[in-house]
């Protein structure tokens, strides 16, 4: 028995919920009850179910206007009934999407010491419900909802808030299940859209757990090439880095508080979320409904590709074989603006190439680390 463990976001998002659930396994494992007669816990023995929306960048994905389904996939591993019947989808690594689709998730089933699976939205808020209490059923535990930044205690008015729906659609669809479900929030702040201190007051009384270094390390080898930034912000702070970091949208701030994971009942996530709450109420049939409710009490569009959100990069024109290592932390630190940090997302960017040009970048910086620093 193992429980379901759900990264809100998509994206970038499995890395992080891989530190987390390597972290909650630990912190059980520690407080766990000795009279009580069960087989130990182990963070490090058994590969944690993840599931994920496929909701990519718009540099994985150009075609990217919401979440990709399973249509959008060759190669799938088919559990239960089917999407259709309330089973569920898994990535492999040989997983392909379909083009003029992109993911990262067959590479990262093929990196990531978890099982992947996919959420596919495509029919509705009833139809997801359904896949989610299935994966959880077949896991045997709980689910745990893991979000990277904070954004699904959203009041919906923030200034920075830009992705709204996809956390409010996780939280409705595990409360229809009827399950036992936990939030978790890593790394308050760190996604850019809700500021660390009004996060740090929504929770307020909940003792948050510290992943140690080896559960950041699970994420590594995944980290070594993907463009996740709030996942790699989060990774950087166990690690011990603090200070101003640049990324592809702002600047953040990593802090004592940046390693924190944090966990609440979903019934006080949902009472923080009123889209979240407005989709249990009013219970949209489509995917389009619900999404409309989003953009009609947040003002943004739930279905929106971040192409509109984040500036757009132009075209990769640049070359990493003939970038010299003296030119580009020089042209970093012009990037960055004076931060003490910046993202490898970002950097590949700011020198014109492509996202899959970070692991040729990390090779001409000689850097292994989750973020790349630029001061002393």
């Amino acid at each position: 028995m193992s429980d379901l463990y759900i990264a809100a976001g998509g994206g970038g998002d499995p890395l992080g919920t891989l530190i987390a659930a390597r972290a909650l396994t630990a912190d059980r494992a520690e407080h766990a009850d000795p009279a009580e007669h069960t087989a130990p816990l182990d963070a490090t023995r058994d590969a944690p179910l993840i599931a994920t929306y496929a909701w990519e960048r718009p540099e994985v994905d150009p075609a990217a206007g919401g979440p990709l389904g399973e249509r959008d996939f060759y190669g799938l591993v088919h559990e239960g009934e089917g999407v259709r019947g309330g089973g569920f989808a898994a990535f492999t690594p040989a997983t392909l999407a379909r083009p003029p689709a992109g993911s990262t998730l067959p590479a990262l089933a093929r990196d990531l010491p978890a099982r992947l699976l996919l959420l596919d939205p495509a029919r509705g808020l009833s139809a997801l419900s359904r896949q989610i209490g299935s994966m959880a059923r077949a896991a045997g535990g709980r689910i745990r909802i893991v979000d990277i930044g904070g954004d699904i205690l959203t009041h919906g008015d923030e200034p920075g808030l830009c992705s709204p729906f996809g956390d409010a659609l996780t939280l409705a669809a595990c409360h229809l299940t009827g399950i036992p479900t936990t939030v978790h929030v890593a790394g308050p702040g760190l996604d850019g859209e809700i500021d660390e201190r009004p996060l740090l007051e929504r929770l307020a009384g909940h003792r948050p757990v510290v992943p140690d270094r080896d559960a950041a390390t699970a994420a590594a080898r995944a980290l070594a090439w993907h463009p996740s930034e709030a996942s790699a912000l989060w990774a950087a702070a166990i690690h011990g880095a603090r200070g101003s970091v640049r990324t592809a949208r702002t600047v953040i701030h990593l802090t004592d508080a940046s390693p924190g994971l944090y966990s609440l009942p979903l019934p006080d996530a949902i009472a923080h979320n009123p889209v979240a709450r407005a989709l249990v109420a009013e219970h949209p049939a489509t995917l389009d409904a619900a999404a409309d409710i989003s953009q009609r009490l947040t003002g943004i569009p739930g279905l929106e590709s971040e192409r509109t959100r984040t500036p757009q990069q132009a075209s990769p024109t640049g070359r990493i074989a003939f970038l010299d290592p003296e030119t580009a932390v020089k042209a970093l630190r012009e990037a960055a603006d004076g931060a003490d940090h910046i993202t490898l997302r970002h950097a590949a960017r700011s020198l014109g190439l492509a996202w899959t040009d970070i692991p040729a970048l990390r090779a001409v910086l000689t850097t292994d680390t989750p973020v790349l620093r630029l001061t002393p």
